[in-house]
């Protein structure tokens, strides 16, 4: 089934401050950006608008995301954190993914594109997160040690090297997200890598609100 048949129609989560310099009503903003997030590529988002009577192009739609900042809620307090990096393609160049689920709720906490793969920029994903969310008296959940581990433990958060059960969250976003990311290559080509952070972060939102 495709992602988007399972979207639940709010999308009062999609703030339009940006609007007032744009021409196109506010719904037709948010079914666009709710559409593309939750599994239709860009082109495709552009024909469903077509029939709504509205042409846009997908540069359009695509900066209307931009705008958005769509950002994962702050302030949760887990029990357990499922922490993982993978490598995605953007562009021509591979950049590293982390993300923090909640095991319990199957959503992001947080997310964050780095150039490389290396302690110091794990570490400033776990003080990001740790700024976020009150984590500090949580469990982390990895699958193996490494930078995660050596991280975990340089700011004193507990972990327990996990590789099935809880972990399974944070399995399956990953795999979704390197599935848009290869499908709608689109998206990413000739795109900065603020912009598919952006891109990224606002997919987590609406994974959060719409697709869980």
């Amino acid at each position: 089934m495709p992602e988007s048949n399972r979207l639940n129609g709010s999308t009062e989560w999609i703030d339009l401050e940006f609007v007032e310099r744009e021409r196109t009503p506010h719904e037709i903003i948010e079914t666009g950006i709710q559409l593309h997030l939750a599994g239709l590529s860009l082109s495709n988002t552009k024909q469903y608008l077509e029939k709504l009577g509205v042409q846009r192009s997908r540069t359009a739609i695509h900066n209307w995301i931009q705008k958005a900042d769509l950002q994962p809620a702050d302030g949760a307090s887990p029990n357990r954190v499922a922490v993982d990096e993978t490598a995605i393609q953007i562009g021509s160049d591979r950049f590293w993914l982390y993300a923090a689920v909640d095991p319990q709720t199957n959503e992001f906490l947080h997310v964050d594109v780095f150039p490389i793969q290396n302690q110091q920029f794990t570490l400033v994903f776990l003080r990001d997160l740790k700024e976020k969310h009150h984590v500090e008296d949580a469990l982390f959940l990895v699958d193996a040690g490494g930078h995660l581990t050596a991280a975990l433990s340089r700011i004193s958060l507990r972990f327990q090297i996990v590789r099935h059960g809880n972990r399974n969250a944070v399995e399956r976003i990953f795999r979704e997200v390197k599935r848009r990311t290869s499908s709608f290559s689109n998206t990413f080509r000739n795109a900065e890598p603020t912009a598919a952070e952006s891109w990224l972060r606002a997919f987590a939102v609406c994974w959060n609100r719409c697709l869980t």
